[in-house]
């Protein structure tokens, strides 16, 4: 157990180092940041100082070292467009990504996995076909379609939610919440059923094809022959074996919940770091967008590792593998 900790952690530190290094590379021709943070007024020399100030001049090496070192220590440099730690901006914008995304992976979990045990054991049902039709398209519509439908039909014409914004917020210390006000919660739904919708369905035909799957296995003909009752062989021999692989996927796409809302906080104007991203491509802020690919790839490895350890207990073949 300890060696696969210790393979999977020098695993994620490699990872880590290969995403800082493309990050950090490519952001290097995507414009120049100094035009974006003088005026017209400003004197070459005035440039040249705070390019010098910047370490801009610095070989690409000896700034990859230091990006590396500071970033180890939670320190990313300063923002050109806003003149401010982007720690601290990324402190700001996180509890609204961090909660938008929860509801979301909660939303999905709760739907996607009930409703694919549902339409593998009641396949000829009205409700399993209507399930795989809101499947498929929830699968096919792109996820800003949706969240645009959903601000027309809820938010125009019948006004009952808000259309952009957080609402109201709760500080609890550096955290920001909007579970404790009306308004929060309110704004909060149409957010979370946008991003939620294509991972709902993602884990639903997921579950769905593989408990189809098991429930044709030798081992469930045996228990079926055996007399055991139908929900125990459904729920307790099929719905186990079905998680075991159904597990890796879920998590790898709870981690896509984190990184694909950017999208969804563009079209809500949501305040998490996906809007922040959007905001410092235009603007050629350099520090703040490498230091958000860093910090989803960090959540990426995070995740993966959770996942192969819960893989690795959930698994027995694993283990005798180990031994």
């Amino acid at each position: 157990m300890l060696s696969f900790i210790a393979q999977r952690l020098i695993q994620s530190v490699l990872v880590m180092l290969t995403v800082a290094l493309i990050a950090f590379s490519m952001f290097r021709y995507v414009g120049d940041p100094i035009a974006s943070m003088v005026g017209q007024d400003t004197t070459p020399e005035q440039r040249d100082q705070l390019r010098e100030q910047l370490g801009l001049n610095d070989p690409f090496v000896v700034q990859y070292a230091h990006f590396v070192a500071n970033a180890a220590r939670g320190d990313f440099g300063i923002s050109y467009r806003h003149r401010r730690p982007v720690s601290e901006l990324l402190e700001e914008r996180l509890p609204a990504t961090l909660e938008l995304s929860f509801v979301s992976a909660v939303m999905a979990l709760a739907l996607g996995i009930p409703m694919g045990i549902y339409t593998a054991l009641k396949r000829h049902g009205v409700l399993s076909k209507t399930f795989m039709a809101i499947s498929l398209a929830g699968i096919s519509l792109p996820t800003f379609l949706i969240g645009i439908l959903l601000i027309l039909f809820f938010g125009v014409q019948l006004r009952w939610l808000p259309s952009f914004g957080r609402g109201d917020v709760v500080g609890l210390g550096w955290w920001t919440t909007g579970f404790l006000t009306k308004s929060g919660l309110l704004a909060l739904i149409m957010p979370a059923i946008t991003l939620a919708l294509f991972q709902m369905t993602l884990i639903m035909r997921l579950v769905r094809a593989e408990m189809l799957e098991v429930l044709r296995a030798d081992f469930i003909k045996f228990a079926r022959a055996r007399g055991l009752p139908e929900r125990l062989i459904n729920f307790r021999h099929a719905l186990k074996n079905t998680m075991v692989p159904v597990i890796t996927i879920t998590g790898l796409q709870l981690g896509s919940i984190i990184a694909f809302a950017i999208i969804t906080e563009t079209v809500f104007q949501w305040p998490g770091m996906g809007l922040l991203f959007i905001q410092a491509i235009s603007m050629v802020d350099i520090p703040v967008m490498a230091a958000y690919l860093v910090l989803i790839a960090f959540m990426f490895v995070v995740i993966n590792l959770v996942v192969d350890l819960l893989y690795f207990a959930v698994d027995p073949r694993l283990r005798v593998q180990s031994k």
